[in-house]
């Protein structure tokens, strides 16, 4: 005997829809869910500075060449890349713990930027992106007619 079929309008998919929702901000908190405390690569650091978003991410060991900065949507910000392995002609690894391989790592941004407008500098094996805002997210001062 089959168990009765469940109504659309059932308050289990509710339910089932919110444990969704509840799953998915837990994953984006720690990096697409890699693990209790541990973010994807690159970590990112994102706030806000006047008219710009300044996104920060650690790409220790990279170069400009490794690296591809995407802005899609007005509000996707994408970063692709490789993080190429270490190589030891003699030696013999006792402990790698460091990831490596192609990574794409995209974020949404607060508001929609201006993509001919970003600034990227690579100093230290620290990005720092300098995005600024479009013209449709910049506050307007609407005038008053008596």
């Amino acid at each position: 005997m089959r168990p009765p079929r469940l109504p659309a309008s059932h308050p289990f998919w509710d339910q089932l829809q919110d444990f969704q929702s509840q799953m998915n901000r837990l994953f984006d908190r720690y990096g697409g869910g890699v693990g209790a405390g541990v973010t994807a690569f690159p970590a990112f650091n994102v706030w806000e500075e006047g008219e710009q978003v300044c996104v920060e991410a650690e790409v220790p060991g990279l170069d400009l060449k490794d690296l591809e900065i995407y802005v899609t949507g007005g509000n996707q910000l994408t970063l692709k890349g490789e993080r190429r392995p270490p190589t030891t002609e003699k030696g013999v690894w006792h402990r790698q713990e460091r990831a490596f391989g192609r990574f794409t790592r995209s974020l949404t941004l607060p508001f929609p930027v201006d993509a001919d407008k970003v600034d990227a500098r690579l100093e230290n094996g620290v990005l720092l992106l300098r995005l600024s805002k479009h013209e449709s997210a910049r506050p307007r001062k609407i005038p008053v007619k008596a």
